[in-house]
């Protein structure tokens, strides 16, 4: 059974400064960056940035935790950017928006039998939360990179 859910965010910081902090999973797209508590134990596997990083993380949620491994594919470099597990799939795009960017996390769960219905029916309510803050902690952290000085070195 198939779960969509989709969250956006219209930021004033430039869509490059943005898209580097999703893209960087090695300094960045983590709990010591921007990730929301729910998120831990986050690993890379291999690469680090942008294509052909593979990444493991744990995530907190609804009282059970479960552990994620997702490779990073980059249809639209700059722009959009998937992460893909077995039953998982997220992309998210950044686009212009006026002076800064519109950010759009989609995710599609595909799960079977009992637990794709309890997903269908609690995962909304439950991601919901985790992405407005992920998205309103990824636009902070965005924008001190992007006002640092030293932001170049990282990003």
């Amino acid at each position: 059974m198939r779960t969509t859910f989709s969250a956006q965010r219209v930021m004033d910081v430039p869509p490059d400064a943005v898209y580097r902090c999703i893209a960087d999973y090695e300094h960045h797209h983590r709990p010591e960056g921007f990730l929301p508590p729910t998120f831990s134990d986050m690993r890379v596997i291999e690469g680090g940035v942008g294509a052909g990083t593979v990444v493991s993380w744990a995530m907190d949620l609804g009282g059970r935790r479960e552990t994620t491994t997702a490779t990073i594919t980059e249809p639209d470099p700059g722009h959009i950017l998937v992460e893909t597990s077995p039953t998982v799939v997220t992309t998210f795009t950044v686009e212009p928006s006026g002076g800064g960017a519109l950010v759009r996390f989609d995710t599609v769960i595909d799960e079977p039998g009992l637990r794709g219905v309890m997903t269908r029916l609690f995962a909304p309510r439950l991601l919901r939360p985790v992405y407005d803050d992920e998205l309103q902690r990824l636009e902070a952290y965005a924008r001190g990179l992007a006002t640092s000085p030293s932001s170049t070195s990282q990003a």
